[in-house]
């Protein structure tokens, strides 16, 4: 008997591999990519992507796509409210799991745990407690591309933004940065893989640096 899951999706490398776990599994149904999009850019909140190559992403992947608009800047609050409105409508429909990417920051787990238990629902973590070195080597042996989106400049230099996530990347990152960026250092948007029916065709556009810390590079969808 398969289990309805509506799997929360940020576009980048940890939701591609959890998601191919999943399905991996086998006796998941997965619903829909839950994705929360900052209405005021028409973007990926966090990880600065078109919205137009979100949808892309979940027209390839085979999944509905269940977007979450929030305000630029949104306060937990509102980022909770809007949460809960679409998590509600998924548990009226008879969903109780929602599926997340995380690996190792068990205060985030602990918080989606307990917001979760209030709508009477739970957490799959598909990734959680594995070597996060480990993590971006298997991504990279599955056959997955992904390109960096944003840096955190404080902790790496803006020049590995827009670079493929890859080999190369991985050995010139500076000690003390995580080699799967769990700690907030980059993000990336992946564009093929093997739980793709076709890669996405995008181009690194100009980057851009706000709060004077995250660098972004906007990628460009091609025609």
């Amino acid at each position: 008997m398969t289990e309805k899951v509506l799997f929360t999706w940020s576009g980048g490398k940890d939701s591609a591999l959890a998601l191919y776990e999943l399905r991996k599994a086998g006796n998941f149904r997965i619903l829909a990519l839950l994705t929360t999009v900052t209405k005021d850019y028409d973007r990926i909140s966090m990880h600065g992507v078109r919205r137009t190559l979100l949808q892309q992403q979940a027209e390839s992947l085979g999944y509905c796509l269940e977007e979450v608009p929030i305000s630029k800047s949104a306060s937990n609050e509102e980022y909770e409210a809007r949460m809960r409105e679409t998590l509600q409508r998924y548990v009226q429909a008879g969903v109780r799991l929602v599926a997340f990417g995380d690996v190792v920051l068990e205060e985030v787990r602990r918080h989606r745990e307990e917001n979760l238990s209030r709508m009477g629902m739970t957490a799959a973590f598909p990734l959680w407690g594995r070597d996060t070195a480990e993590l971006a080597r298997t991504f990279i042996a599955l056959g997955f591309k992904a390109v960096v989106t944003c840096v955190d400049s404080s902790v790496l230099d803006r020049g590995f933004v827009g670079r493929p996530f890859d080999e190369r990347f991985l050995s010139e990152l500076p000690p003390g940065v995580d080699p799967s960026g769990e700690n907030g250092e980059f993000h990336t948007f992946v564009y093929d893989g093997p739980i793709f029916r076709e890669g996405l065709s995008c181009v690194p556009g100009v980057s851009v640096c706000c709060d004077n810390r995250f660098v972004f590079c906007d990628l460009i969808p091609r025609s």
